[in-house]
């Protein structure tokens, strides 16, 4: 009998934070401005910079600040801080583009798309090598979008230095409902703060923080806030889907096409294709077709159609037929990882399966380490640390969260089950709630074809499902990265990450 596994719940796997250096502040140099620490008021940490991008340059004021939740009595339950970017001497705010922008985890910080894409600097990290150590490299973002938009980076509660206040426990915030809502008061405050109302909005989020954006979008027309957008990246909305329960088949469907690209990568197809895309046309079409039915047929499957289907999972992931057999046509995304590179002594990495490292125990089921996760924390962490502590002028006592300890999370649904009990949570009923309520929403899924954590054939089906008309389908644009989960790590991906969501911005938003 096969032995399943369950899903991981952290879907980035963050190195501790290191001690920044104390160099002079560009901050400073340009006249940083900061209010006295006080944990029951607001805080900020103002700055003014600049930065070359689409070929100009671009002036703009940085932010580090928090803002005071409340409960329904106006007590003070957290501290919520930011790191907000905004174009100077912008006059016409109504037509200036907002872009709200976080991580996931549950627990992460928003450094990673921060220092990644989205902040005006970014790390420089080598391709698919583990990075050397400090120091680390730090460099303007001509990808980032901050002609098109004003960036609004959210250390949700538990991370960054987002912490409850008082006698708030952590689960008031540390839930797929509780968090939204918290995320949900935080957008408004900022609106009214910042005069943002009118402006067009956006939300932007990676992995969990796709699940977070679903269950936004719609607790967010609850309050009469209707989106331009939502970016979808590296996204799992039904978790099912990369769940590999017990006798659900359906994960071992929407993440074949992955196994087969990584496959394709490394070249460890025993009929390597030329071109990828083609490839995996044909694999997504087996996928859903002969060897979903195949699945489905469980123990009724008779052995010549075994055989067929054998014969192709081994010409599409380039696994010993053995070994399918003997996992019983299913393999998980941690036994693939694992298994691909298993005679070289290597393992392939779950966010990005480009990258690959030591195997360690060969006998082991699974893999000890995420070898893309360990090859660029590290440099994440030092870069943002040094970058917030000098050029944003941050010089307060708490110490940057990477990766909180929200637990336990609550995945508990409204009218649905609990994630260990009645069955995985599934958001995609938000967005298609929120693209009902409000037709003008334009949502843009953006995948990695190498990414094992949310596979981009996952997130398709999941979009196929969502059970709205076709004319709303429509809304729901594509781009597909050859990369990973964080397929920004790759400088020469920045270029089209620039054009894809840049051109999203654009085309539905009218910004300046």
């Amino acid at each position: 009998m096969k032995k399943h596994t369950t899903l991981l719940l952290a879907l980035l796997t963050i190195a501790p934070v290191g001690i920044a250096a104390q160099a002079p502040s560009r901050a400073q140099a340009a006249g940083q401005e900061r209010t006295a620490e006080n944990d029951t008021v607001p805080e900020y940490w103002r700055s003014h910079h600049s930065v070359r991008v689409g070929g100009q340059v671009v002036e703009y004021d940085a932010t580090v600040g928090s803002i005071i939740l409340r409960d329904d009595q106006q007590k003070p339950t957290g501290k919520l801080y930011y790191t907000a970017y905004t174009r100077s001497g912008v006059q016409d705010l109504a037509h200036r583009p907002i872009t709200f922008s976080y991580n996931g985890g549950p627990g992460s910080s928003s450094f990673w798309l921060h220092m990644g894409v989205m902040g005006p600097r970014r790390v420089s990290v080598p391709g698919t090598e583990h990075a050397n150590p400090a120091p680390y490299t730090i460099v303007d973002n001509e990808a980032t979008l901050l002609d098109k938009t004003d960036i609004v980076m959210i250390d949700p509660i538990g991370t960054g230095f987002s912490h409850p206040l008082g006698d708030t426990p952590g689960r008031d915030f540390w839930g797929i409902d509780e968090d939204a809502r918290s995320i949900t008061q935080f957008i408004q405050r900022f609106l009214s703060q910042h005069n943002r109302w009118n402006s067009p909005k956006y939300l932007l989020g990676e992995s969990y923080g796709t699940t977070r954006s679903a269950v936004l979008s719609s607790m967010l027309q609850n309050a009469n806030i209707d989106l331009n957008g939502v970016v979808l990246v590296s996204t799992v909305l039904d978790f099912r889907t990369i769940s590999f329960g017990p006798g659900d088949d359906l994960p071992y469907v929407t993440n074949l096409p992955s196994y087969a690209a990584v496959a394709w990568y490394h070249k460890a197809l025993p009929q390597q294709p030329a071109e990828l895309e083609p490839f995996l046309k044909q694999v997504e079409a087996f996928a859903i077709g002969d060897y979903a039915s195949a699945l489905l047929a469980g123990s009724t499957l008779s052995q010549s159609a075994r055989d067929g289907i054998l014969d192709r999972l081994h010409q599409y992931t380039g696994l010993s037929r053995d070994y399918l057999d003997r996992a019983d046509l299913r393999v998980s995304a941690p036994e693939f990882e694992k298994e691909l590179m298993r005679s070289q002594g290597q393992v392939v990495g779950r966010l990005d399966a480009r990258y690959q490292g030591p195997s360690g125990d060969l006998l082991a089921q699974y893999p000890s380490q995420d070898p893309q996760s360990s090859a660029i924390s590290a440099a994440y962490a030092a870069a943002w640390n040094t970058y917030l502590r000098t050029e944003l002028g941050y010089d307060g006592t708490r110490e940057y969260v990477p990766s909180g300890n929200v637990q336990p999370w609550d995945w508990e649904r409204r009218g649905g089950g609990s994630f260990f009990g009645a069955g995985s949570p599934n958001v995609a009923v938000d967005l298609a709630r929120a693209l009902e309520t409000n037709p003008k929403l334009q949502v843009l899924l953006v995948t990695g074809l190498y990414d094992l954590a949310t596979p981009y054939f996952a997130a398709v089906w999941t979009m196929d499902h969502l059970g709205v008309p076709a004319d709303l389908r429509d809304n729901i644009q594509r781009a597909d990265f050859e990369a990973g989960h964080m397929m920004y790590v790759r400088e020469d991906v920045l270029p089209k990450w620039r054009e894809t969501i840049g051109g999203f911005i654009d085309r539905t938003s009218g910004g300046m």
